[in-house]
């Protein structure tokens, strides 16, 4: 793992749970990045993944097998409703009923299908934007909330800077298979530590060592045990997930982005007594890190558990969506 000599301080394991205004600022110091890439940076960490990664990620394709780890984008998925947080509503706008019926009005017999979506962008398999979380009215890089982000949208972070730059090598710790080899999923409240992290490695191999401008999937298996029918409280409920004390560490690992198969990213409930997503705070708009959620890493993990091969060619872009904050993707890894 490539060192990061801009953060040489590492963060106590050891959390006071009644003191998350500290701890949350203490990280958010240890592991800034602010002004790295200068005072108009736009990307954050994703500044990591150059031309030469790239080049590196490309050489990992040996057999030309490609895995979609998106979910599905329909009325059957997680979403409850929270903040506005809908599942996506598909409707039709030219069918094949009005096309035998001759009710589009086009020549010579043509017909025609049409539809429209809409939906929260954040509602299934998503980017996190660097737009999307603030710290004391912070955004990233140290901009004012109120200046970044406006009922206009981003005006300075937009997902849009981020179209054509997350391509990169995909490496997969699969926390679930390794912690839990009985069932492959962890228990929802469990803290993914910097330990577990290092463990997984270790005991994956070579081809799962995270390096600079690597994209980090974390596998923990809760999607293993949910899906259309039988969320629960999959969104927004308990969950496993990285621990706050792992921030150093993604900080030092000097990752471009990281994305788990859960609502949220870090576990949940969190592990202060009162708090709402502390890791967030650190990552996003202090550290600049994109943060991926509710991605499907079951087939790819059965895949890489059996091939003995844990990296592949990541393609990952978000929409371009202009002024968002976030984006649904569905990423392909091609091994």
């Amino acid at each position: 793992m490539t060192g990061n000599p801009h953060s040489p301080t590492r963060l106590p394991r050891e959390l006071d749970r009644l003191a998350p205004e500290r701890e949350i600022a203490e990280a958010a110091k240890a592991c800034s990045n602010w002004n790295r890439w200068g005072q108009d940076d736009v990307l954050g960490t994703l500044n990591f993944i150059d031309a030469a990664k790239r080049v590196e990620a490309a050489g990992l394709i040996s057999e030309g097998r490609t895995v979609s780890l998106a979910q599905r984008f329909d009325m059957d998925g997680p979403q409850k409703g929270w903040r506005r947080r809908t599942n996506p509503v598909h409707t039709m706008l030219d069918t094949g009923t009005d096309a035998e019926r001759g009710a589009q009005g086009f020549p010579h017999g043509i017909g025609g299908a049409d539809d429209v979506v809409s939906m929260p962008l954040q509602c299934s398999t998503q980017w996190d934007g660097l737009g999307h979380i603030f710290d004391h009215g912070r955004a990233w890089n140290g901009r004012r909330a109120g200046d970044v982000v406006t009922s206009d949208g981003d005006l300075v972070t937009g997902i849009e800077h981020a179209a054509a730059t997350v391509v990169s090598r995909g490496v997969l710790l699969d926390l679930g298979r390794h912690l839990e080899p009985k069932t492959g999923a962890l228990a929802d409240g469990h803290a993914i530590t910097e330990e577990e992290l290092k463990s997984c490695i270790a005991e994956q191999g070579a081809t799962s060592d995270v390096r600079r401008g690597d994209v980090l999937l974390v596998r923990t298996g809760q999607l293993s045990r949910v899906g259309p029918g039988a969320w629960g409280d999959y969104a927004g409920g308990p969950a496993p997930g990285l621990s706050f004390t792992t921030a150093s560490w993604l900080h030092r690992s000097e990752i471009a982005a990281v994305a788990t198969d859960t609502w949220g990213f870090e576990v949940r409930p969190n592990e202060f007594d009162q708090a709402f997503q502390p890791l967030h705070q650190v990552c996003i708009p202090n550290m600049g890190l994109t943060i991926g959620e509710m991605w499907n890493l079951e087939d790819l993990a059965r895949i890489c558990a059996d091939a003995g091969r844990y990296e592949f060619f990541l393609s990952a872009p978000p929409l371009p969506i202009t002024g968002a904050v976030g984006s649904p993707i569905n990423p392909i890894a091609v091994l």
